[in-house]
C-alpha cells in the first residue's frame, strides 16, 4: 500500500492555469494511452483538495462516461479537503472533511484495504502529505507545454534529501511520465 501524488503538470511546473484550467491537457494524448488504466486499478481511496473537486463537478463531460451515465468517475471512497460546504454527487461515497490528513489517513489506508492512495490534487494538498510523512511516491506526467504561471506541481522545497527518480517513461509525442520514491523520515525543508 502506498500513498502516490498522481498528476500531470506542463514543463514549466504548472499543474493547472491561475483560473484553474485544464484545456492545455487535453489536446496532449488519450489518458488511455499513458499508465492511468493500471494506476487507477490499484488504487482504494482518493484525496482532492476543494479547487480539484469544484473543477470535475464542472467538467464532468469530460471525465465521465456520460453514455453509461456515471456522474461521477471514480468507484473508490473519495475525501474532499475543503473548509466549506460543497455540493455532494448523489450515490457516491464522497466525503468532506477539513483538519490535519494524519488523522484523515487513517481512515483512507482502512477503506482502501490494502490498495493504494491517490493524492489528485492539488500540489498543497499533496505537500500537507509530505509534510507528515506521509506520502510515499509521486507519479508525474510533465507535458511539452509552458503555461508561464498557474498553480505549482508541488509548492514545497525538496532538496535535502531529494526524492528518488525510480522511472522514466516517454508516452506519445506529448508527455514524459517521472516516478519518483519520497524517501521516509523527510519533512519539507520549508513551505
Amino acid at each position: 500500500m502506498k500513498t502516490q501524488y498522481y498528476t500531470a503538470t506542463s514543463l514549466d511546473g504548472f499543474i493547472a492555469t491561475e483560473d484553474d484550467s485544464l484545456d492545455w491537457l487535453f489536446p496532449l494524448g488519450d489518458v488511455n494511452e499513458t499508465g492511468y488504466p493500471l494506476f487507477i486499478a490499484e488504487v482504494g481511496a482518493i484525496a482532492m483538495g476543494s479547487a480539484t473537486y469544484e473543477w470535475m463537478l464542472r467538467h464532468t463531460d469530460k471525465i465521465t462516461d456520460q453514455q453509461a451515465g456515471t456522474p461521477w468517475p471514480y468507484s473508490q471512497p473519495t475525501w474532499v479537503f475543503s473548509t466549506r460546504s460543497l455540493p455532494l454527487v448523489q450515490n457516491t461515497d464522497i466525503r468532506l472533511v477539513r483538519g490535519d490528513v494524519r488523522a484523515i489517513h487513517t481512515d483512507m489506508r482502512h477503506a482502501a484495504n490494502s490498495k493504494n492512495i491517490w493524492i489528485v490534487g492539488g500540489g498543497d494538498l499533496a505537500g500537507q502529505f509530505y509534510d507528515a510523512g506521509l506520502l510515499d511516491e509521486v507519479i508525474v506526467q510533465v507535458g511539452s507545454v509552458t503555461l508561464g504561471r498557474g498553480k505549482p506541481l508541488f509548492p514545497r522545497r525538496v532538496t535535502n534529501p531529494p526524492l528518488q527518480l525510480i522511472a522514466v517513461r516517454k508516452i506519445g509525442l506529448g508527455f514524459a511520465e517521472l516516478r519518483y520514491d519520497v524517501p521516509k523520515g523527510v519533512q519539507a525543508d520549508s513551505a
